[in-house]
């Protein structure tokens, strides 16, 4: 199954959504110059498309292999992985004291965009080690910043991240993996790891465990845990390495899907020798963690992009070319492209797709700007943003992921059933992507329970507060003026709703949670892309007759009308009283 990464498409969200002309202006990035985002994204898509595309299929069939000796990928991988370093994509965002090119992180994710939708499975390797770039970076003393950033920013050695235990999920605070200190400042790890992604491979010359674990006397909970870099081979004083570590990968999981992708578990400590170095302070690893899994949860949500995309070309590829049936007001069978329900489908797949990637790039650029301003205020506000965002660009872009897995399916018929097509391994990729790195009900917890309330609400307010301001320049103009009276009605719905939830007892707060994420996400989309049509048509205006700019005027409306009108509903189970049943259900109720 071919995928052609949308370059203009990603160009053109950048520019219009993530601001990346301003981001470049910046003084860290003042290396860098928005004329070159078309150029990486171009060099980009030919590693996604010829490298690692073709591979994508032979990894769901072939899977990693375990042995006592190791985790192997399949044939091609190395050299794909190969390729991917020695490009230095891995350091796309990394600061350049530390080897990295320093680039905006908005450019990045469209980057990881376009490596997810070749070839999701892979993309998780590097997903995990730059969130272990950000964890040791942030965190990390100088001695291990020396020591290992260099060797994770070149892609010599790749990173993980060791949270989940048999009893410890969602609850991380139950966990058991004990530290205990040694006489030379290192620590000896003792434990078990279940479901760590990349945990053991054969592509890189290390890697480098992040581990969180208890330390002698600490308190209970999540209060009491500090985090770890837990190196697969110990680096001698000269940066070589040294002996391997007391830790090994015990077995592999048999997945649903991202069957090249080792989900491994691990064990810690069987001799007594695993050599651990503490991040931080210790009992504040979940704070080095977070940093960590904030920076993955943006990567989740453009693994749904990713998936969302490539399952969108597949369909539309699949509808042009199928014939079946004569369409109604024709005589003659045509393909079903031209039927009404299917162009639906096609329409709802487009429009999807740009709104999810527009909310992530904003993520991403918010990101760069509460890292990047100069100004203290203006760093501020970014950070508020990006807080506010990341639990939505999580939970809705992996939803959509899953949403347009299966709707691509539903164009292919039968035939999407059935494993040849490409399209039921997309599916079956992308349904991890809600559950991992905190389920998407627990994203929506924490937009109702922290997000909102953050800085007394500012955050919230002043995102609504610019979505209204924009409504009369949409006015302005013909080709949207239609637009603006949905989404005045929307942007009032989701200001009454979340004001609601502002003012509510946290336990019934968390009832409406996720029909408020989806709320939040249709309204906050359905503003984005009509922002894009605006730009559009005043492109337009200006005598081009650019296909591209007319579907983006075309894709607003649909989403807007079709698509954003689930709003009104969600916005009504927010609010209801009737929530009040989910209180009132015995378990004997509940398991009947």
């Amino acid at each position: 199954m071919d995928y052609t990464v949308p370059v203009q498409e990603q160009l053109f969200v950048l520019e219009t959504i993530a601001d990346i002309g301003g981001l470049t202006g910046l003084q860290a990035f003042e290396h860098f110059h928005a004329g070159d985002v078309e150029a990486v994204l171009e060099e980009g898509a030919k590693i996604a498309e010829r490298v690692l595309a073709p591979l994508n299929r032979k990894g769901d069939i072939e899977g990693a292999r375990w042995s006592p000796e190791g985790v192997s990928l399949p044939d091609g991988f190395a050299q794909a992985y190969a390729a991917y370093r020695e490009g230095g994509w891995g350091g796309l965002a990394v600061g350049t004291e530390h080897g990295g090119q320093g680039l905006p992180f908005a450019l990045s994710v469209a980057l990881s965009e376009q490596v997810t939708a070749a070839n999701m499975a892979f993309s998780l390797c590097m997903i995990l080690t730059a969130g272990a770039i950000e964890a040791i970076s942030a965190h990390g003393s100088e001695t291990l910043r020396q020591s290992y950033l260099p060797q994770l920013v070149s892609g010599r050695w790749t990173g993980t991240m060791n949270l989940t235990e048999p009893q410890a999920g969602s609850d991380v605070g139950a966990l058991r993996t004990m530290a205990t200190p040694a006489s030379d400042g290192s620590w000896r790890i003792k434990g078990q790891k279940i479901f760590i992604t990349w945990g053991d491979h054969d592509l890189a010359e290390n890697i480098v465990h992040l581990v969180l674990a208890r330390t002698p006397g600490s308190p209970s909970g999540t209060k009491g845990i500090s985090l770890f870099v837990v190196p697969k081979y110990l680096p001698n004083d000269d940066g070589t390495l040294g002996a391997q570590n007391d830790l090994r990968c015990i077995s592999l999981e048999r997945k649903l899907g991202i069957h090249a992708s080792p989900t491994c578990t691990m064990s810690f400590g069987d001799e007594g020798a695993c050599v651990g170095f503490m991040v931080g302070e210790e009992n504040s690893g979940m704070k080095a963690m977070f940093t960590m899994m904030n920076h993955a949860r943006v990567s989740m949500g453009v693994q749904g992009i990713g998936i969302a995309d490539r399952a969108r070309q597949a369909a539309t590829r699949y509808a042009s070319e199928r014939i079946q049936s004569t369409p109604i007001g024709s005589t003659e069978p045509a393909a079903i492209i031209n039927h009404m329900d299917v162009r639906r489908m096609l329409m709802t797949l487009r429009a999807t797709t740009e709104a999810s990637r527009a909310i992530t790039y904003l993520n991403a650029s918010a990101i760069d700007r509460a890292r990047g301003e100069e100004d203290a205020m203006a760093r501020h506000r970014a950070k508020g943003l990006a807080d506010l965002l990341t639990p939505i660009t999580k939970a809705y872009a992996t939803d959509i992921g899953v949403e347009m897995a299966s709707l691509a399916i539903q164009v292919f018929g039968g035939t999407g059933y059935i494993e040849e097509t490409g399209v039921a391994q997309l599916l079956r990729d992308i349904r991890i992507a809600p559950i991992y790195e905190g389920t998407n009900g627990i994203q929506a917890l924490d937009l109702v329970g922290r997000k909102l309330r953050l800085d007394n609400g500012e955050p919230v307010s002043r995102l609504l507060d610019e979505m209204q301001s924009f409504l009369p320049l949409a006015q302005s103009r013909v080709e949207t003026a239609a637009l603006v009276a949905p989404l005045t009605e929307a942007i009032g719905r989701l200001r009454e709703t979340t004001s609601a939830l502002q003012a509510r007892d946290p336990a019934e707060a968390a009832a409406g949670a996720t029909p408020y994420l989806r709320q939040f996400a249709v309204t906050l989309g359905g503003y984005l892309l009509l922002r894009q049509a605006v730009i559009a048509a005043s492109r337009l205006t200006d005598g081009s007759d650019d296909p591209f700019l007319r579907a983006k005027i075309a894709t607003a409306r649909f989403f807007i009308e079709d698509v954003m009108a689930q709003e009104v509903s969600l916005s009504r189970i927010v609010l209801a009283s009737g929530r009040d049943l989910l209180f009132a259900l015995a378990n004997e109720e509940l398991s009947a």
